[in-house]
């Protein structure tokens, strides 16, 4: 018998080296039981160690991709990763508010693992603006969230002081991935416009994590695509993002990355 499943959108870099970008998404998404569809923002010759040349689409192909999706398509929830400039963004944001998604999450990838920035400065103030304001969810790391508030984060109570600071931009709520960086490691924080919620996970410490922030926003989205609220979406994609980087892959010379179908192996 023919069944269907819920359809999920990612708007993303492609990753040549597959372990970022498009391709993490793809793989998050399928990992946690929705159909990933994609529109690629950029080109990126990228492999675990560096991002070696990025070539931004036309927004009219961006916009056709995403025309193409939505008319064929029943989209559960969109996610959306490297867009690359403030004509990207632009783009982005008037056509997703033209079909009024109510499931998108904003993970405002700037700069990869190996430092290559990869969003332009001047598309900071159109991402606040443009596209924030259509978010149920926005998930900045602690580089991304310092960059966004202006605030310096060490702790949990800068990182509640910059969260207040990012919901103001108009998101629903704001989740700052603490990752390494925070002193409580492994940390995320929650913020809804009246409440913090902190989700305290394992921390691994292992050098293959590449991928691992479009990896855990994509699979919020699979899990908010399938009727969960926001915060048990978090909670069901952290524990799969945990199990990710603790079965890393040793592959490249880099960073490797996580491992999305850990579970095969079993």
């Amino acid at each position: 018998m023919p069944h269907t499943r819920k359809q999920v959108l990612t708007i993303a870099g492609s990753d040549s080296g597959g372990g970022a970008g498009i391709q993490a998404d793809i793989k998050a998404m399928s990992a946690n039981g929705v159909f990933a569809m994609s529109v690629i923002t950029a080109i990126t010759a990228q492999n675990t160690e560096e991002v070696t040349d990025v070539f931004e689409l036309p927004p009219a192909t961006i916009a056709a991709q995403i025309d193409a999706v939505f008319d064929d398509f029943d989209v559960a929830a969109v996610k959306t990763g490297m867009l690359s400039s403030a004509a990207v963004v632009d783009v982005v944001a008037t056509m997703l508010k033209l079909q009024n998604v109510a499931n998108l999450v904003v993970d405002p990838v700037m700069i990869s693992k190996s430092g290559q920035p990869l969003l332009k400065p001047d598309a900071i103030d159109t991402l606040k603006t443009r596209l924030f304001p259509l978010a149920l969810l926005v998930t900045p790391n602690v580089h991304e969230a310092q960059q966004l508030s202006g605030i310096e984060i060490k702790s949990l109570s800068d990182a509640r002081r910059a969260a207040k600071v990012i919901h103001g931009f108009g998101c629903k709520q704001v989740l700052i991935k603490g990752g390494h960086l925070l002193a409580e490691r492994a940390t995320d924080l929650l913020y809804d416009g009246r409440f913090f919620n902190v989700f305290k996970g394992e921390f691994i410490e292992t050098p293959h994590t590449h991928g691992t922030g479009c990896t855990f926003a994509s699979a919020i989205a699979a899990h908010l695509a399938q009727g969960k609220s926001v915060v048990d979406s978090i909670q069901t994609a952290k524990a799969y993002l945990t199990e990710a980087i603790r079965h890393g892959l040793a592959i490249g010379h880099g960073h490797g990355p996580t491992d999305h179908f850990y579970f095969l192996d079993r």
